[in-house]
C-alpha cells in the first residue's frame, strides 16, 4: 500500500472508531457501558477494513471524480493517488458502522449461548452483566445498525437485513446440528458461510457498491468475500486447537460440542480410535477433557489436512482478485489471502 492509501484507511478507521463510539450513546448509563463494553474494546475492524478497501478500488481504471478527490499529479489510475471525496467518505464510515456493529452484536448473542468468559480480553458482556443483558444489549446494536444503513439507501438496507437473515440461519443451524443424513462436513461449511463470511462478503459489497463498480466486479468481490470469509473462519477453529489466543477462551468449541474442520476430519480416518475421539467430542467436554483432546488434536494428521483446505481456499479468493485492475487497495487484499494461511503458524 503506498503512503496516501496508508493515510486514507488509518484515517477512515479512526473515523469509524468515533461513530462505533457515537452508536453505543443511549438515555440508559447502564444499556451505554454494556453497549460499549465489547463494541469498544478493540477487535481487528477486519469488515470495516474491506469496506474501505473496496472504496478504494474506485478510479482504478479511470479517473471518478463523482467518488474521488483527484489529486494534482499525472498518474493514472487513482486507486491510491487520490482522495475520496467528503460524501464519499461519509457513506464509507457509515457502511463500515453498519457491519461492525451488526458483527459485534452477533458476538454479544454468541457468547451467551457459548457460556463464554472472554470477548477481546475482557470478561465477556454475557458474564459481566447477564445473559437476558447482554442479549438485549445485542438486539439494541442491530437496532443501531439498521438506523445507519437507511441512510444509505434500500440496496444497502436490503443486503444487511438479508445478511442478518444468514447470521440466524446459521446460528440455528449450528446449534440443532447437522439434520439425520445430512453430510455433517457440508453441514459446518454451510453454517459457516452463513454466520461468517455472508458478513464478510457483505462488507466488501458494501465498499464496492458505494465505489460504483460495474457488475462483474462487484461479482468478483462477492466470491471474493465468501471465500476469504470461509477461510478466515477456518483458520480462527483451526487456532482454537492449535494455540492459545489472548482475548479468547481455548478450547471453547471443543466443550460445547461443536465440531469444526479437524474435528469432522476424523470421520474420514479409518482408525476406530478417531471415530471414538470424534464421538467423545460430540458429547461435549469438561475442562480436564477437553485438555486431553487439544493434546491429543494438535499432533493428529487431521490439522495438516485442514490447513491444507484453508491454503487451497485463500488461493481461491486470491484469483478472484484477478478480475480487479492492478492498485494499491487490491494489494492489500491479496494480503488478507496471506493472512488467513500465516494466522494458521
Amino acid at each position: 500500500m503506498n503512503n496516501n492509501v496508508e493515510t486514507v484507511v488509518a484515517e477512515l478507521l479512526g473515523e469509524v472508531e468515533c461513530r462505533l463510539a457515537e452508536a453505543t450513546q443511549a438515555p440508559s448509563p447502564f444499556l451505554a457501558d454494556a453497549a460499549r463494553h465489547v463494541t469498544l474494546a478493540g477487535g481487528k475492524r477486519f469488515r470495516p477494513l474491506l469496506v474501505i478497501l473496496a472504496a478504494l478500488l474506485a478510479g482504478a481504471d479511470e479517473r471518478r471524480t463523482d467518488v474521488l478527490t483527484v489529486l494534482p499529479t499525472p498518474e493514472i489510475g487513482m486507486c491510491g493517488t487520490g482522495l475520496l471525496t467528503a460524501d464519499v467518505r461519509k457513506r464509507v464510515v457509515a457502511a463500515s458502522a453498519v457491519v461492525e456493529l451488526t458483527h459485534v452484536a452477533s458476538l454479544y448473542h454468541d457468547d451467551v449461548m457459548d457460556e463464554a468468559t472472554l470477548r477481546r480480553g475482557v470478561m465477556s458482556a454475557n458474564l459481566h452483566y447477564g445473559n437476558t443483558a447482554a442479549i438485549l444489549v445485542g438486539d439494541f446494536l442491530f437496532a443501531q445498525a439498521s438506523i445507519i444503513g437507511a441512510d444509505l439507501g434500500s440496496e444497502f438496507v436490503a443486503l444487511q437485513a438479508a445478511t442478518f437473515a444468514q447470521l440466524v440461519q446459521g446460528q440455528i443451524a449450528e446449534t440443532r446440528g447437522p439434520t439425520l443424513g445430512e453430510d455433517p462436513l457440508l453441514h459446518y461449511r454451510q453454517v459457516v458461510a452463513n454466520k461468517t463470511a455472508s458478513l464478510i462478503r457483505t462488507s466488501i459489497l458494501f465498499g464496492g457498491m458505494i465505489a460504483g463498480l460495474p457488475e462483474p466486479q462487484l461479482a468478483a468481490l462477492e466470491r471474493f468475500g465468501e471465500k476469504i470469509g470461509t477461510a478466515f473462519q477456518l483458520a480462527d477453529d483451526l487456532i482454537d486447537i492449535t494455540s492459545d489466543v489472548a482475548g479468547k477462551d481455548s478450547g471453547l468449541d471443543l466443550r460445547v460440542g461443536l465440531a469444526t474442520l479437524p474435528v469432522l476430519l476424523l470421520r474420514e480416518s479409518d482408525n476406530p480410535a478417531d471415530h471414538a475421539l470424534y464421538a467423545k467430542v460430540l458429547q461435549g467436554l469438561s475442562l480436564d477433557e477437553t485438555e486431553s483432546v487439544v493434546a491429543a488434536l494438535r499432533t493428529h494428521p487431521v490439522i495438516a489436512q485442514a490447513r491444507a483446505q484453508i491454503v487451497e481456499l485463500a488461493e481461491s479468493a486470491r484469483a478472484e482478485l484477478h478480475n480487479l485492475a492492478q492498485c494499491a487497495a487490491r494489494d492489500q487484499l491479496c494480503r488478507l489471502c496471506d493472512e488467513a494461511v500465516n494466522r494458521m503458524h
